[in-house]
């Protein structure tokens, strides 16, 4: 189970890469881990115009550059010219938390699924403490149904197709989620009889009432699907994959 941007490592080219991401076989994965943006509510900013216009660029936190909130900060900038200042070097996603409590910084991109259903994220969804200015899905999350997708934001700030492309890609570990791989030269006999049991464990009601009791989202793709979508996401223009390693490296 590698962390769900293992390809981006593969298209920025890093020396550390000795793998194929295409080579690997999915079986499944147990969800999807679309990211959002969210801001203090005391704060003037309420869409992505506000960033865009802002004097100073707001303070987020992150734990480090491949998080999701320097990520989105790195496809803001790129897509719209929206300035994040992105304070790196938390520990964790609550520490980050604690911190725009205290108002050393105020916004944090993140998954989605952690900030429902929990603290200290309840707490403040019941006084209005947050506010979602965007979601990074292909379609709104129905947790956050007025808050705008990252791809209706370019709609209406008519990003380039390149932009929008590399976006998606960057993004599409979210798709990925938590998935499960066998190796490569896996036969396929065996391929079907692993992707057959995963699809059984995630349809099993102890195995989801399990879930829900600690908190964990279940939202099954098949393994098919996310071979699919890999194939995808490595078969790209080359201005694409370009555009991309200039987002990451920068």
């Amino acid at each position: 189970m590698p962390i769900n941007s293992l390809y981006l490592d593969q298209i920025v080219g890093r020396g550390e890469v000795k793998y194929d991401v295409r080579k690997f076989l999915f079986l499944g994965s147990q969800e999807k881990a679309p990211t959002m943006l969210y801001f203090r509510a005391d704060t003037p900013f309420k869409t992505l115009a506000d960033i865009i216009k802002a004097v100073e660029p707001p303070k987020c936190g992150s734990t480090g550059t491949a998080s999701t909130g320097y990520l989105i900060a790195k496809l803001l900038d790129e897509a719209f010219k929206a300035k994040l200042n992105t304070v790196t070097g938390y520990q964790g996603g609550a520490e980050i938390d604690v911190a725009v409590e205290r108002g050393e910084i105020i916004c944090r991109g993140m998954d989605i699924p952690p900030h429902f259903g929990r603290e200290p994220f309840d707490g403040w969804h019941k006084k209005g403490f947050d506010r979602h200015i965007l979601q990074g899905g292909a379609k709104r999350d129905p947790r956050l149904p007025d808050t705008p997708t990252l791809f209706e934001l370019m709609d209406q700030y008519k990003s380039s197709d390149v932009v929008r492309r590399a976006t998606r890609i960057v993004l599409a570990s979210g798709d990925f989620g938590r998935p499960m791989l066998a190796g490569p030269g896996t036969p396929p006999e065996r391929l079907k009889v692993l992707r057959d049991a995963y699809a059984r464990a995630m349809s099993d009601p102890s195995l989801i009432h399990e879930a829900r009791t600690g908190q964990m989202d279940m939202e099954y793709t098949p393994g098919e699907d996310l071979q699919s979508l890999m194939k995808d996401i490595m078969d790209q223009p080359s201005e694409v994959i370009e555009r991309v390693r200039k987002i990451l490296s920068d």
